[in-house]
């Protein structure tokens, strides 16, 4: 599995994300394609050259706009990528960064995020830094992204907090540092791409590097060269199997509810992209017994699950964090037993150790027609699934 880890030593922006991509080998002329393909309002290019800071080279990259008009609210800019020629997956991790960069600014301005009029949000040199970013880590075929902490400068630039305050807002939850650099190190598009695309921070994980490239700063410091480093390569052979994927929980505490809506309502979630729904009893104020609903699911989701539990539930509110999941590939086989065909999941979960998994429906199927019990068509089924690795 190719890796991609940002080492972020001095800062980051979104054309020093470009940048660090090119130099890894990424066309310019492709990242232009798809910025072409956004319909956006004016001429944007996207320029490369090799610069230098403080004696280290890399490149630079210039997102160049006409100075037309920024778009309007967050509800236009997602109609814009609703509307353009993208991969799904690119689209909705477009989205996804697009959207927190419209929720930070909402939290630093005191703004409902769908109210803002605009932003960094709905700029088009930043969206298209943003998809041009996407699109390139996608064209270096980088399944799993991995990031340094972040280096924040301490104090005061330009008679405003430096990073950011929507900037800040972005870094929570990540591990950041402070560094005596007076300048604008991080952006807050630079920001919102790490914590949105990477899956995890700290040092670089194992790899067998195959490049290592450099994103140069507009900006020249005095101390640091400003310069963002990524590192390209193969994932270490004992972590090659598995990468994380960020998933939300929605959840709500029910004491009121007819306990015959439940099954119902898992049934609807699960049918309208829900990746699991499960019940845990509680107990509430008063004593009282409750239940919590839990939802997992994929971002792009959330908004029509937290509205279907709205309406199908008898709650005044949600609560919604981001998680991590860490899902072991697996793939179907059909293994044989005295009983019939019977389907099994497998998954490496260590090089060379497997686990495997009867499909119930097929065992229950099975043990009914042969008039046995489902567990010796399980066993059965597991172990010759077991002798197939």
């Amino acid at each position: 599995m190719r890796a991609a880890y940002f080492d972020v030593f001095c800062g980051a922006s979104g054309e020093m994300i470009l940048g660090a991509l090119v130099g890894a080998g990424v066309p310019v002329t492709a990242l232009q394609g798809v910025i072409d393909r956004l319909s956006l309002p004016g001429d944007i290019r996207i320029e490369a050259r090799q610069a230098s800071r403080r004696g280290l080279s890399g490149t630079l990259v210039t997102v160049r706009s006409d100075g037309t008009r920024r778009l309007g609210g967050l509800s236009e800019v997602m109609a814009l990528l609703d509307r353009a020629d993208l991969e799904g997956r690119t689209r909705e991790r477009a989205r996804g960064v697009l959207q927190r960069l419209a929720e930070a600014e909402s939290s630093a301005r005191g703004v409902p995020a769908e109210s803002l009029p605009s932003g960094d949000f709905s700029d088009p040199a930043a969206i298209a830094e943003i998809v041009g970013s996407v699109i390139g880590l996608r064209l270096l075929g980088a399944e799993h992204v991995a990031c340094s902490p972040l280096p924040v400068p301490v104090g005061v630039g330009d008679l405003a907090p430096s990073p950011t305050p929507a900037t800040m807002a972005l870094l929570e939850g990540v591990p950041i540092y402070g560094v005596d650099v007076h300048g604008k190190t991080l952006t807050a598009v630079g920001a919102a791409l790490l914590t949105s695309l990477a899956t995890e921070f700290g040092p670089c994980p194992s790899i067998r590097l195959e490049r290592a490239a450099y994103g140069v700063g507009h900006e020249e410091f005095d101390d640091v060269p400003n310069l963002l480093r990524l590192l390209v390569g193969e994932l270490g052979v004992s972590r090659a199997h598995v990468c994380a994927e960020r998933l939300w929980i929605l959840e709500a505490n029910l004491d009121d509810m007819n306990p015959e809506w439940f099954g119902p309502l898992s049934q609807m979630l699960l049918s309208e992209g829900a990746l699991d729904v499960w019940l845990t009893p509680i107990q509430m104020k008063k004593g009282r017994p409750g239940t919590l609903l839990s939802v997992l699911a994929m971002s792009e989701n959330v908004p029509e699950l937290r509205a279907r539990i709205f309406a199908e539930t008898t709650t005044l509110g949600v609560r919604e964090w981001e998680v991590a999941r860490w899902p072991l590939p697996r793939r179907m086989e059909t293994v044989q037993t005295p009983f019939g065909e019977i389907r099994v999941k497998l998954a490496e979960y260590a090089p060379g150790q497997w686990k495997a998994s009867p499909e119930h429906e097929d065992c229950l199927r099975a043990a009914r027609a042969a008039g046995v019990s489902v567990r010796e068509v399980y066993q059965r089924a597991l172990a010759a699934a077991l002798e197939l690795v």
